[in-house]
């Protein structure tokens, strides 16, 4: 492995022109192909296997005409104080909405409060219902607009006028100028790091050409593999990551290379064999967590996951390349200024902040190791309250109209309003269909937490019934979700006295059904992933004790990442300080994407790391000198990788809905826990503490593992005699002189 990607390198280094042109050949081609693609399809929520989605499907099949995902908009009107909806001037507004709301061809309906009896109690509050032909991202300019001057009218008068719903609903912002802040930081750790303009910027560029190849080919296959719009978001988060922290250790490596006195031919060559066979192996992890999400069975997780896959594929290929040849356009600009005035760079010195480290966990592992299991097992006491569940309108700020309008019917109708069941009963077998859906009506009607059921609908053929049941409490309520497992519980008796089938759904219980189908799937895709990467840990250490150490540490960086996630976006803690304005559930598929990029980003630091350890064991060093080289050379590029990380997933905690915030807040605590925790703290308290134990391997195992040269011995006899013949080169020029 190291000998093939050191004449890799070298070709490179060599052949720059053929590499980078290349490059631009391969992106000219996969833009192209983008471009002249059809429209990528709309994006597929289909969950198989659970029951809400079995009871859509019914819908559309026996309710010809409709859709499911059909655009809605719920317009609220709440009288001012002391008035009601029903006086005959508030009337009058509410009428003419529906009136000017219900023009337009893409209008299926648009339905009075007073017809439909959505008027409160008391009468403050009422709300009418638009419903639409076609989805939300289908709707027309016009339609909006229609409706838009409408609302604007009604708010011209007395009248409280908000707008829920689909139709017209809040694009969230992924994290405006804190995100390019982020970015920003990134860049000038960077700077800071290599010391120079050319080796901060040479990472972010390579990294930007891999995104722009993946982007590209994603929307090129788009229509043929049925990728949607959606499928590339994890792709372009991931690639950009790890595209950029691949380059950053071949660079850091060449530079170090450089130090000792190599041609930059050389150097770039060694770079790409060492550096570069820790890049393929943890670029291997990351693919195998990526595909993973296979084992979730959901279709979108599963086209994300191989289209992320791809873009880490793709982000290795270019640090095995491009950043060769690009070192080759560049071989002193990439030293910092003081390097370039010498003539070479300057090497790692024997007491940097990363030897200085390793030495005091080496005095100290004990304390050290008991310190960061205890600290980040408490972090992780959360998680047993950990309740999972799909935010809707009641998350957002309250300065967007949907957040008022959901407030304002919580406050009129009751707080299980936002959230109806809907029952799908299929009456195909009953010997009355009508007499079946009035009995399954009714006892659902007599369920305790049911406030309310309306009226059947039955399709033309009379065969299907659809109602509504409203429970007492809100939709995200441990108490709802109780109540839709009551419900599914007492159904087989009720089916067998009246020959109907029935289903739950609605976004309630589909909520519900995805949140538990999440959680069903969590144990057995960390099962995979992390048994398919210590296997692959094992090839790469000769080791059976550090992977597992790999692995234990992992899992308790993301365990803590998830604890502290549920302890502000579900309990509340510090809530204020992120501007997260209300609470609830964790997000259905938090865990598992926490748990898949997280594990991608953690192996990548525990194969750079860990690695560079390996390295100097195999070449002569005892177990605790292996570990203080290896922080010697790895640790500052490793931090400075974190930061980054952290910087860019940081800026998508400025965003403006609580959904962007979980996921920036909870990436970016996960890294911090990860690298500052575990692989600065645990892992060398650890390696400290089992000796020469840490890299032993049963001899049959060894035999029977396939052996590949991530230390590049067979480069020691060349690593060793490059720099004195350099060396005497230069003594021969000074004798000539």
């Amino acid at each position: 492995m190291a000998t093939f990607l050191y004449r890799l390198g070298r070709l490179a280094f060599r052949r720059r022109w053929f590499a980078a042109l290349l490059w631009v050949a391969v992106l000219g081609g996969v833009g192209f192909g983008a471009a002249t693609a059809p429209a990528a399809p709309e994006a597929s929520n289909s969950m198989p296997g659970i029951e809400s989605q079995k009871a859509f499907d019914l819908m559309e099949q026996r309710f010809p005409g409709s859709t499911a995902d059909g655009a809605n908009a719920r317009i609220v009107f709440v009288a001012p104080d002391g008035q009601k909806v029903t006086s005959s001037e508030n009337r009058a507004v509410i009428e003419k909405f529906v009136a000017e709301a219900s023009d337009g061809s893409q209008v299926a309906s648009a339905v009075s409060p007073f017809q439909a009896k959505a008027v409160s109690e008391d009468a403050s509050t009422a709300y009418s219902t638009v419903t639409y032909k076609v989805t939300a991202d289908d709707l027309s300019d016009a339609a909006k607009n229609t409706l838009k001057a409408a609302v604007e009218e009604a708010q011209g008068s007395d009248l409280t006028v908000e707008v829920g719903g689909t139709a017209l609903a809040t694009q969230p912002s992924a994290g405006g100028m804190a995100e390019v802040i982020g970015i920003s930081i990134a860049a000038v750790v960077l700077l800071i790091t290599f010391g120079s303009l050319t080796a901060a910027g040479l990472p972010l560029l390579t990294a930007i050409i891999g995104v722009g190849v993946s982007m590209a080919a994603i929307m090129a296959l788009a229509s043929a593999f049925g990728l949607s719009s959606t499928t590339g978001t994890l792709a372009s988060m991931l690639g950009l990551a790890c595209g950029i922290d691949y380059a950053v250790f071949i660079v850091s490596r060449y530079r170090e290379e450089r130090a000792k006195g190599r041609t930059p031919e050389e150097a770039a060559g060694l770079a790409t064999g060492t550096a570069g066979s820790a890049v393929v192996f943890a670029g291997l992890t990351v693919v195998i967590a990526l595909a993973g999400l296979a084992v979730v069975g959901v279709p979108m997780l599963t086209k994300m996951g191989l289209a992320a896959a791809g873009a880490v594929a793709v982000g290795v290929l270019i640090a095995l390349t491009l950043v060769p040849a690009l070192l080759g356009f560049w071989p002193n600009a990439v030293l910092s200024r003081s390097a370039r005035k010498r003539g070479r760079a300057k090497e790692a010195g024997e007491n940097n902040g990363g030897t200085r480290w390793a030495r005091f966990v080496l005095r100290r592992p004990l304390p050290v190791l008991l310190l960061s299991v205890v600290g980040l097992g408490a972090l992780a006491i959360p998680v047993l309250d950990l309740q999972l569940g799909t935010s809707g309108d009641e998350a957002k700020p309250t300065s967007t109209t949907e957040r008022r309008a959901y407030d304002d019917l919580a406050q009129g109708f009751g707080s299980g309003f936002n959230g109806p069941l809907t029952i799908v009963v299929d009456a195909k077998g009953a010997a009355d269909p009508k007499a079946a859906v009035q009995v399954i009506e009714e006892k659902i009607g007599d369920t305790e937490g049911v406030v309310s059921v309306s009226a059947a609908r039955f399709n033309p053929a009379g065969d299907t019934a659809v109602f509504s049941a409203v429970p007492a409490d809100a939709p995200t309520s441990e108490k709802t979700k109780d109540l839709v497992q009551t419900i599914r519980d007492d159904r087989p008796a009720t089916e067998s006295s009246t020959g109907a089938e029935f289903e739950v759904t609605g976004t309630t219980a589909l909520n519900i059904d995805v949140a538990q189908k999440m959680q069903d799937a969590l144990i057995p895709y960390l099962i995979v992933v992390v048994g398919l990467a210590i296997v692959l840990l094992m090839v790469v250490f000769r080791s059976i004790l550090v992977p597992i150490k790999a692995a234990f540490g992992f899992l308790l960086s993301v365990l803590a990442a998830l604890g502290s996630v549920v302890a502000v976006f579900q309990w509340g803690w510090g809530a204020d300080l992120l501007g997260v304005e209300s609470t609830g559930p964790i997000m259905s598929m938090m865990p598992i994407f926490l748990v898949g990029i997280v594990f991608g980003l953690a192996m990548d630091y525990e194969v750079f790391l860990v690695a560079r350890m390996r390295e100097a064991y195999v070449h002569g060093d005892g177990p605790g000198q292996a570990v203080v080289t290896g922080f010697r050379y790895s640790a500052r590029v490793v931090v400075a990788a974190a930061l980054i990380m952290i910087a860019v997933f940081s800026g998508f905690i400025g965003a403006g809905e609580s959904m962007i915030k979980m996921i920036g807040f909870g990436l970016a605590i996960a890294v911090l826990f990860d690298a500052f925790v575990v692989r600065m703290a645990f892992v060398p308290a650890v390696l400290a503490l089992l000796g020469r134990a840490a890299w032993w391997m049963p001899r049959w195992l060894n035999r029977l593992l396939p052996k590949v040269d991530v230390e590049g011995e067979a480069l020691g006899r060349r690593s060793v005699t490059a720099a004195p013949v350099q060396a005497d080169a230069a003594d021969l020029e000074k004798a000539r002189v």
